[in-house]
């Protein structure tokens, strides 16, 4: 049985920071980092058979703006669609009515957003960014 909860009690915080860590958008992340991420979000934690197999979080002041960040399904249970639900569980969500816009970054899932909405910016020479040195030297490595 799959469920989906934004109860942060039920999160399963040492997966989520390996999962993370693991990841291409935020390698060895530091688990107070984490902690301190899911703190200041609107968290999603799926879970099968009580174990968590799956994460999202929202960063939004809930009037205007949100942004998707750390949307990650555990490798045996991807190809089911859980992202996806993911990503509609929050669009769908009472407290994301009226959001004018919801951004994301993406390396490898385009598909998946676009499934939901999503789409590539309407005018990104409007958009910046301000990023630490080392975020900056690990995507130029990365590109």
């Amino acid at each position: 049985m799959i469920i989906f909860s934004d109860d942060k009690t039920r999160l399963q915080v040492d997966r989520v920071h390996a999962w993370l860590a693991s990841s291409y958008w935020s390698p060895d992340i530091a688990r107070a980092q984490v902690e301190k991420a899911i703190a200041g979000s609107h968290c999603l934690g799926v879970y099968r058979d009580g174990v968590q197999v799956g994460f999202a979080r929202m960063i939004t002041d809930h009037a205007s703006f949100a942004w998707l960040d750390d949307v990650w399904v555990e490798a045996e249970n991807r190809g089911e669609g859980l992202a996806r639900r993911m990503v509609q569980w929050f669009i769908d969500h009472p407290d994301f009515q009226g959001i004018r816009r919801m951004m994301l970054v993406t390396r490898d899932a385009h598909g998946v957003y676009e499934g939901v909405g999503f789409q590539p910016l309407i005018r990104p020479e409007r958009f910046m960014e301000r990023l630490t040195p080392e975020i900056a030297n690990l995507l130029r490595a990365s590109q």
